[in-house]
C-alpha cells in the first residue's frame, strides 16, 4: 500500500511571502537544502545534503519541475537513490498555498512510497517535513521583525 505525507500548516504571512521560500534557491538552502532549483516547468535540478548509507542515499535528490502556479501551486518529482545513476525512491512534492484569515494555508503532499525498501524514508520525511515547516515559520518570523535581511 501506498503511503502519503499530508501536512497542513498555518503561516500568518501572505501568501507572495510564503512563495518566496518555496521558489527562491537562497531562501530554500536557509530552511531545507542546497539547490539549483527555478520556478521553470521542466527543469531539472537537485538537492543536495549528507550523503546517509544507512538508507542508500547518495546525498543528492534529483527533481523536475513539474506544475508551477504562482503563489498557489508547486510541484517537482523527488527522486533518489544509492548512486551510479540508481534510483530507489521515485515521489511527489505538491505544496499548495491557499489565502487565510490574516495569512496562508500551506498544504504540502509527499507521495510515493510504494516500495518496502522505502519505509525508512517515508518515516523520516514525514517528521522532517514538519521541521522544515517550522523553520520557515521562524525564517518568516524573523524577516518580519527586520532582524535579518535578504
Amino acid at each position: 500500500m501506498a503511503k502519503i505525507i499530508k501536512h497542513r500548516f498555518f503561516f500568518p504571512h501572505p501568501q507572495e511571502r510564503v512563495w518566496e521560500y518555496l521558489t527562491k534557491p537562497e531562501l530554500m538552502e536557509q530552511w531545507l537544502m542546497k539547490n539549483d532549483f527555478k520556478p521553470i516547468i521542466g527543469l531539472d535540478f537537485q538537492f543536495r545534503t549528507n550523503p546517509i548509507p544507512g538508507l542508500d542515499f547518495d546525498g543528492i535528490f534529483y527533481c523536475k519541475v513539474l506544475e508551477v502556479v504562482p503563489f498557489s501551486k508547486l510541484s517537482y518529482s523527488w527522486k533518489s537513490g544509492p548512486g551510479d545513476g540508481e534510483i530507489t525512491l521515485d515521489s511527489v512534492v505538491v505544496w499548495t498555498l491557499q489565502p487565510a484569515d490574516k495569512g496562508t494555508e500551506v498544504f504540502l503532499e509527499h507521495s510515493g512510497f510504494a516500495k518496502k525498501e522505502n519505509l525508512n524514508f517515508y518515516n523520516g520525511l514525514n517528521h522532517g517535513w514538519l521541521e522544515k515547516l517550522q523553520k520557515i515559520e521562524q525564517l518568516l518570523n524573523t524577516t518580519a521583525h527586520g532582524t535579518i535581511s535578504i
